[in-house]
């Protein structure tokens, strides 16, 4: 075997042997050592967030859902189920997209301009929908009260928060709908409500999961 061939040979074993190190490095040893540590300190993290209700888990903490009635025949758009408290509009990036329910196959917004046609529209439907759905006998949600977040979507049209103002107008129609106090739902508002993070950033929100979970479990032990 000349001199040439040996060095190949060596060459090849040297870089295979190389292969061999960084996969089990990279691709064995790095991620058992980064799972170990997500998993022991930052579990709920890890796996997603997850919030769970009588030993099953209904979502994440992180992504917004709806909360809808069943399609009825002939709808392209499901009504809103007005037992539970709702969350921001989930418009994806408009009529085209596939994220239009919080179908988690894309996330944007709507990419509209804020003089654009079509949002305004959008924004003019949304607040006379949530003055008519929460106006219930005795409570008459004013056009002044909505705000913004109620009638528009996020960003990412995923938000699973919405202002504490937002949900305060909903209590009449989720206590009247449960049959419950308008106190006990009240409270569990201002108990679901957190503060800005750190104390001075963003601004106080409710998740809606969360608070529709307290909703639940309120109204069973009712």
């Amino acid at each position: 075997m000349n001199h040439s061939v040996m060095n190949t040979v060596r060459l090849f074993g040297a870089g295979l042997r190389a292969l061999l190190v960084l996969t089990l490095v990279t691709g064995v040893l790095y991620p058992l050592l980064v799972t170990g540590v997500a998993q022991g300190l930052f579990h709920d993290k890890a796996n997603g967030s997850e919030i769970a209700a009588h030993g099953k888990v209904v979502g994440s903490s992180l992504i917004g859902q709806s909360y809808d009635l069943p399609l009825k025949k002939g709808q392209q758009t499901p009504d809103p189920d007005l037992r539970w408290f709702q969350g921001r509009p989930a418009n994806g990036l408009g009529d085209n997209s596939l994220n239009t329910r919080y179908d988690l196959l894309l996330s944007g917004a709507t990419n509209l301009s804020a003089d654009s046609k079509d949002l305004l529209q959008q924004v003019k439907d949304a607040k006379a929908a949530v003055i008519r759905n929460n106006s219930v006998p005795g409570y008459t949600v004013k056009p002044s009260q909505v705000p913004a977040d109620a009638v528009t979507s996020s960003g990412s049209g995923l938000d699973p928060h919405i202002s504490p103002r937002y949900a305060e107008i909903q209590v009449h129609r989720v206590a009247e709908r449960n049959g419950l106090s308008v106190a006990q739902v009240e409270k569990l508002v201002k108990d679901k409500t957190e503060g800005r993070t750190a104390g001075f950033i963003g601004e106080p929100r409710v998740n809606v999961l969360e608070l529709n979970v307290a909703l639940k479990e309120l109204g069973t032990q009712h």
